[in-house]
């Protein structure tokens, strides 16, 4: 699809009021108006079909009924409450609702906006229930860039404006790729714990599978073996399900595929059902390090609990149920990898097609960076047919797919026929 002079001259507006290092401009992208389940509209009036799910966060769709509606009703009562001192009742609702899916008997939770708001929540409550500032992280990670959670992200095109800003207690390993590395890897974790970090570890943090990484998998039993090292040692286990939570890989937390249970979980992009939203989520026995309330909390925001996103996490938790979108990731994902498995079948430029559910890659050969690798040509291509993909990998070698749990059979299979033609022709239509 050839550049619009309606996106052309949006972007000749943004770049005059925006920060130039937020939004890439060259060329002008397409600029959305209006989406609706796995369809997304631009400023030119080109529809396209979104198999990114927007970062991940349209699980449910693009302005599901049931979100939309509990936003519409909320909005026509109580837009903003008092977080922390005069809360909106719909925080208690949206809690109790999140609670009972959670893998513990009593869970508490902390709110926040984005997924960095989650992981700050965790790597605090880490502390305060242990003791220890000491965190082990993963080689490939990506956890957020306020500053605590920019500290535990891996990727130096982030880190390196700010590397004099940053906690320095934070010890990076590789993520295993195979169970012949996680031996190695588990023997590295072992030594740290055991007081090579140079500081007590409190808290191992991971994506139980990596998703900006390039949807790398850990191998089998790992998890289990890093929660069984963490906790014998005294740290606790937090699984960042930001990405990977709530049903995206075909279970309700990634973390349920290798029947773990982690001591602390971060959620967040799909929580929200579009709307900014998340959690710090575990059990009453680690997230009563917390003090209790003197009338001044020591950790909390102005928006915190926020009335419309809270009613849409509820609507969000209503389509999740009502769809059985677990179950929709699941088959779907299953067919979507058999799908380019075999279509991808002896192809030179196709490395591996990996995934769980809905949270796929497509590994290409080729050498590259993270902005422009094999992929992003890719990407490219599919968005001139009219798909919406994203390239992933420290090489940018990796196609990643995340699209809507909503998503028919038909243009999921439409969809994946033309991502195909793009990986194998590299022709525009």
């Amino acid at each position: 699809m050839p550049t619009d002079s309606a996106h052309r001259d949006l972007a000749e507006r943004l770049s005059g009021v925006e920060s130039r290092n937020v939004t890439f401009l060259r060329p002008p992208p397409p600029f959305w108006t209006d989406a609706e389940g796995a369809t997304v509209r631009d400023a030119a009036g080109n529809t396209y079909l979104d198999f990114t799910g927007a970062f991940g966060v349209a699980l449910a769709g693009h302005r599901h009924p049931l979100v939309a509606e509990r936003i519409a009703a909320q909005a026509g009562r109580l837009i903003h409450g008092m977080g922390d001192i005069h809360p909106p009742a719909v925080k208690v609702e949206f809690l109790e609702a999140l609670a009972v899916l959670m893998p513990w008997p009593d869970t508490r939770a902390i709110l926040g906006l984005s997924g960095s708001d989650a992981v700050e929540a965790a790597l605090k409550t880490a502390q305060l229930a242990t003791g220890r500032h000491g965190i082990i992280a993963f080689e490939g990670s990506y956890h957020g860039l306020t500053l605590g959670a920019l500290a535990t992200t891996h990727r130096e095109h982030f880190r390196r404006p700010f590397t004099d800003r940053l906690a320095r207690h934070v010890h990076f390993v590789r993520f295993p790729s195979s169970a012949d590395a996680a031996e190695d890897v588990l023997a590295e974790i072992d030594a740290l714990l055991s007081g090579d970090a140079g500081v007590p570890v409190g808290a191992v943090l991971v994506e139980p599978i990596q998703g900006r990484a390039g949807v790398r998998i850990p191998p089998p039993e790992f998890l289990a073996q890093l929660v069984e090292k963490a906790r014998a040692a005294g740290a606790l286990f937090i699984a960042d399900e930001i990405f990977t939570g709530m049903g995206r890989t075909g279970e309700f937390l990634a973390c349920d595929h290798d029947r773990v249970v982690p001591d602390l979980v971060c959620l967040g992009k799909a929580l929200g059902g579009g709307m900014p939203l998340s959690a710090c989520c575990g059990p009453r026995g680690v997230m009563d390090a917390w003090p209790a309330s003197s009338g001044e909390a020591v950790h909390t925001s102005t928006f915190q609990g926020h009335p419309l996103g809270c009613a849409a996490g509820l609507g969000f938790l209503a389509a999740l149920e009502a769809e059985g979108l677990v179950g929709r990731a699941r088959r779907l994902g299953a067919f979507a990898a058999d799908y380019l498995t075999a279509k991808l079948a002896g192809r030179e430029e196709v490395r591996e097609v990996r995934g769980r559910g809905l949270m796929l890659g497509v590994e290409l050969r080729g050498p590259g960076t993270a902005r422009m690798g094999p992929a992003a040509a890719v990407a490219k291509g599919a968005l001139d047919r009219g798909l919406i993909v994203l390239p992933a990998g420290a090489r940018g070698d990796v196609v990643e797919l995340t699209p809507p749990a909503t998503i028919s059979e038909g243009k999921l299979e439409a969809g994946l026929e033309v991502l195909v033609s793009a990986i194998t022709t590299g022709a525009t239509r």
